[in-house]
């Protein structure tokens, strides 16, 4: 019998890289499509391995698992236990979603007579393969419950994922993007302006960033204390807030009044006409899902829809 590797290879890579797709959009993650397709590569080398005196140990559970765990760390990369176990399961999920799917879809266009009449016959004579009624007394429960903690991790990322929004800053001649989360329990307000608060993590583009907005962002004590050094511009913009935190009270945190805030959402972009914002070298998430925490109220301005927005 002829065997086709090239077929069969370029046929697993394919399916290995949709795999590793789908789990980027169940979890809802900004993912390149060559580290998607370098994971499917990596997952389609047990096929190859099968052909070859190391099939003992390529087809060992430890090596599927380890080249799993490769195939996520290429595909999405590693930021924490929490984000590398998430994509991991998921990958699971997915590939068993799929894998029972094709399973069912085949047993039900396919009839095989011999094989019914012997599944009758085992009725007939005793309760069937008694290894296999323990596979399923035990096998069903593990299943449900990873399919319901699968599906509850899906709901609260699409919840959170429906949160995001994109913020424009326009401040002293510069211009920069955020991908922002409205956070409700965001109730920071001047309490001489009443101005809302948003807080900006500026980590992952700080290359990007003048250095009065570095200085705003890693020296705030001292330009509270008067230590530091701040232009006249940017002084005329700088607001001291008195904040509380669980466990700390009588906080001070540096805010800056923007030029202008435009926050879109995927239907609406809304104009934020008094807002503050404060610079933090802090990671806001843990998963890098956004950069800057939008107060609730700056998104009771003026609005627009989308689809009104010319692009020049």
């Amino acid at each position: 019998m002829a065997v086709y590797l090239d077929v069969i290879w370029t046929l697993n890579l394919l399916f290995d890289s949709f795999l590793l797709y789908l789990t980027a959009i169940f979890l809802k993650r900004e993912i390149k499509l060559w580290r998607i397709f370098a994971g499917g590569l990596i997952g389609s080398f047990i096929v190859l391995l099968s052909f070859t005196p190391l099939n003992v140990y390529s087809s060992h559970p430890v090596s599927k698992l380890l080249c799993s765990i490769l195939m996520v760390l290429t595909s999405f990369g590693f930021k924490r236990w929490r984000y590398f176990a998430n994509g991991l399961l998921t990958l699971y999920f997915s590939t068993f979603l799929i894998g029972g799917a094709l399973i069912g879809i085949h047993y039900f266009i396919q009839y095989d007579r011999k094989m019914t009449e012997n599944i009758l016959l085992s009725s007939v004579k005793g309760f069937g393969d008694p290894v296999s009624w323990i596979f399923i007394l035990v096998g069903f429960p593990i299943a449900w419950h990873f399919s319901k903690k699968r599906f509850e991790n899906m709901e609260m990322t699409k919840i959170q994922f429906e949160q995001l929004v994109c913020v424009d800053v326009d401040i002293e001649g510069h211009h920069f993007e955020f991908k922002g989360l409205v956070d409700s329990g965001n109730q920071l307000y001047d309490p001489i302006s009443k101005m809302p608060v948003m807080f900006v993590s500026v980590k992952k583009q700080l290359e990007k960033m003048p250095e009065v907005i570095k200085s705003l962002a890693e020296e705030a004590e001292s330009i509270i204390m008067g230590e530091g050094e701040i232009s006249a511009e940017w002084q005329n913009r700088l607001r001291v807030i008195p904040y509380r935190v669980v466990g700390k009270e009588h906080q001070l945190v540096v805010a800056v009044k923007p030029d202008a805030i435009t926050i879109r959402t995927r239907d609406e972009q809304f104009i934020c006409e008094k807002g503050l914002i404060s610079f933090t070298m802090q990671q806001l998430s843990a998963e890098e899902a956004f950069e800057c925490i939008v107060h609730p109220k700056m998104l009771t301005g003026p609005r627009k829809p989308i689809e009104a927005v010319k692009v020049s």
